[in-house]
């Protein structure tokens, strides 16, 4: 026991003591290698140095010569440059001399021209004094002052621009006469003859004939109960006079006085009248009237050629068979306004389905009852975009009385066809009150011109005759006053076709033989 523990003290001790003489032996060699690395630091030091401090002396050296070489370019561009600035100064020098020199000559000329200005101040004064002492001597010889004297020399200058005037507006005549009159006879002639449709006046009343007298009392019936049925149920007046085997059926609105005819002719072929009978053979009635106006629509659409209408505007078209204008049928009157408008485009090489189709439907606001408000012409509008009619076809309607300024060629002869169908002979007819009016109006317009004596419409207002004061009108002013008096006409008058304003002018020679 005691020999083992002796063993581990003896290798104990004898580990520590290799531990320390290793570490012992490792000290030395790592200082002996510190201190050759420590020789050879400062060798690389002292060899760093030598270099660093050649390199030092060399930059020195280069810098030196550098800036001696920029010293010298600085030096050789700056006597450069003085040179150039003394030239300069130089060249200052004898402009600010010349400038001297042309103030000076400057100076001079604007003393001479200030002499001359008095001068001619001067000289001004005494024409002026001059021309008033020679005006003064001819007012004085000529009688007239110099205000008379422009008057009169204005009123020559006038009356020769008038003469001018009425010379270029007759050349002007003759030359559009020359270029359009004859086409434009020929395209309306051709499209009035070609155009030849029927004429049907209509009034506010229709008249039913009967077989016999006793019918009246048939259709009275007892204690009137069968006339009060049917003017209820059609909303017509029936009229029963002393004229023999006739009732007259009295109605603004044309539809429900076509259908109150209709009614009343089957109540009386039919020989059973009686309330229950009426009611149900005016319901027959209407719906044989309504029948008749789709019909009618779509015979105007197949005689003029238009198609894909919508069947709410043919119906309408139908209901313009029993409207009137100035006793003209419009029905008539818009087959003939598509038709003349159709010929126009063909001959002005324009589509003549749009014109036609715009001149169909250019009066169907007319087709609306009065319980609508608006013009004609609004409510047509209205209609046609509600049926989504082309935007050509729209502003041809709004534009066809001039409530617009036409704006396409399709406007336009559509305009023109309403126009020559409205104003054919014939064709229409105006109250005898509206007429003098227009007449009177005509008169009134032409005699408020000056030089006028006397104004006649003559021609059923066709053509207007002015009598004019012959020492105040001369033959040009007739050109200027039949001139301004279509134009005036034309703004505040309303009148179908047109008016020829005829301006007579008469000379007279008076002598006495003694």
């Amino acid at each position: 026991m005691d020999y083992a523990i002796g063993g581990v003290i003896g290798f104990i001790v004898g580990a520590l003591i290799f531990y320390f003489v290793g570490y012992i032996v490792r000290k030395k060699r790592a200082e002996a290698e510190i201190g050759s690395a420590e020789e050879e630091v400062k060798r690389l030091r002292e060899e760093g140095e030598k270099q660093a401090e050649t390199l030092k002396k060399e930059a020195l050296l280069s810098a030196k010569e550098e800036i001696l070489k920029q010293r010298n370019e600085a030096e050789k561009e700056m006597k450069e440059r003085r040179a150039d600035i003394s030239r300069m100064e130089r060249r200052i020098t004898q402009k600010e001399e010349n400038l001297d020199k042309k103030s000076e000559a400057l100076e001079r000329k604007n003393e001479q021209l200030d002499r001359k200005i008095k001068e001619n101040d001067a000289l001004t004064e005494q024409i002026n004094q001059l021309r008033e002492k020679e005006m003064q001597v001819l007012e004085r010889l000529a009688g007239i002052s110099v205000e008379e004297a422009k008057e009169e020399l204005l009123s020559r200058v006038e009356s020769a621009i008038k003469h001018e005037l009425a010379q270029r507006m007759s050349e002007l005549e003759a030359q559009f006469k020359e270029e359009a009159d004859s086409k434009a006879k020929n395209i309306i002639s051709l499209a009035i003859q070609r155009c030849a449709a029927d004429h049907v006046a209509e009034t506010t009343v229709s008249v039913v004939s009967l077989p016999n007298e006793d019918m009246k009392g048939r259709i009275i019936g007892r204690e009137g109960r069968n006339i009060q049925m049917l003017e209820k149920l059609t909303g017509v007046e029936l009229i029963i006079d002393d004229t023999p085997e006739a009732i007259t059926l009295s109605g603004f609105d044309p539809v429900r006085r076509e259908t109150a005819r209709v009614a009343l002719e089957k109540l009386i072929s039919d020989g059973r009248i009686h309330p229950s009978r009426i009611e149900e053979t005016v319901e027959k009635a209407f719906r044989e009237v309504e029948t008749g106006i789709k019909q009618a629509g779509e015979r105007a659409t197949f005689d003029v050629g238009i198609h894909g209408i919508n069947s709410d505007l043919v119906r309408m078209l139908g209901r313009l068979k029993y409207r009137t204008s100035y006793g003209q049928n419009v029905l008539k009157h818009s087959i003939e306004v598509a038709l003349i408008a159709g010929m126009i485009a063909d001959e002005l090489g324009v589509d003549s389905t749009v014109a036609k189709r715009a001149g169909l439907l250019h009066d169907i606001g007319k087709a609306q009852t009065h319980e609508m408000e608006g013009s004609h012409v609004e409510l047509g509008v209205n209609l046609v975009k509600k049926y989504k009619e082309s935007r050509e076809i729209i502003h041809a309607i709004e534009a066809h009385h001039g409530d617009v300024e036409p704006q396409t060629i399709t406007a336009v002869i559509v305009q023109a066809a309403d126009a020559i169908s409205a104003a054919r002979p014939g064709a229409r007819r105006e109250d005898l009150e509206n007429y003098i009016k227009r007449l009177e109006k005509i008169e009134e317009i032409a005699k408020s011109f000056s030089g006028v004596d006397k104004a006649y419409a003559v021609q059923a207002g066709r053509e207007i005759r002015v009598m004019v004061k012959p020492d105040e009108v001369n033959d040009d002013g007739m050109k200027v006053i039949a001139r301004e008096m279509a134009a005036k006409i034309q703004e505040d008058v309303k009148y179908p076709g047109q008016i020829k304003i005829n301006i007579i002018r008469e000379s007279r020679a008076v002598d006495y033989a003694k």
